[in-house]
């Protein structure tokens, strides 16, 4: 079974359906999607159509990244101001079906979809998460204090000399020019919404444990 993670889509279908065409995962695969598959790109819609039709094929985890968990305050408790600025109007233009009364519809299985979204997945050598973990603390400890902000939006492992964790973690949420690899640090977004800055503008995936990364450029 070939293990494989995926960085953050944010709303690039095009550019998501080049990656899988590279990767070409088959039923004995398990793709491990880091999360951020809505906001700021012109396709959120069909990027979860993909993703839904996708796990019907291969064996798939999705877990939930911050643009997910803004979504879902917006849909709860009717946080908009958050969401809007940080992507979510596009998301919302992608499931307009009435452009001149501007109706909004989102499929039940879309929403299902986002709901479903799990915090992290743990494997025997890799753990995976969204944006990362507090870098003194081991995973369990992590996990004790089981910190939903920390597991969407956590950036400090990233300039951590030294990490407690257990195993390689890893995660995305924060663009890198290229993917960090380090032994307890696997971090692969690499920025495909961002294509108008001269150093991102990628959608990556990386083989486990191999360490084998694929990347493509932005397509849409």
């Amino acid at each position: 079974m070939g293990l494989i993670a995926i960085g953050d889509i944010h709303g690039c279908a095009r550019t998501l359906d080049r990656l899988l065409e590279r990767l070409a995962p088959s039923a004995d695969d398990h793709l491990v999607f880091v999360g951020d598959y809505i906001d700021r790109g012109p396709d959120s819609n069909g990027v979860i159509s993909r993703l839904l039709a996708l796990r019907d094929q291969v064996r798939c985890t999705f877990l939930r990244g911050n643009h997910e968990a803004l979504m879902l305050g917006y849909l709860d408790q009717g946080e908009y101001d958050l969401w809007h600025v940080n992507g979510g109007a596009a998301t919302l233009d992608s499931y307009v079906t009435d452009s001149a009364h501007r109706h909004v519809d989102i499929p039940t299985a879309h929403l299902d979809f986002i709901r479903s979204t799990a915090l992290y997945a743990d494997t025997p050598d890799f753990f995976f998460v969204h944006a990362g973990l507090k870098p003194h603390l081991s995973i369990a400890e992590n996990l004790a204090r089981y910190d939903e902000d920390v597991f969407l939006w956590e950036r400090g492992h990233l300039q951590a000399r030294e990490l407690a964790w257990e195993k390689c973690v890893v995660c995305g949420h924060t663009p890198q020019p290229e993917p960090i690899n380090r032994e307890r640090l696997i971090a692969i977004d690499t920025g495909c919404v961002y294509h108008l800055h001269p150093q991102l503008g990628r959608l990556t995936a990386v083989r486990l444990p191999e360490r084998t990364f694929v990347s493509v450029p932005y397509e849409g």
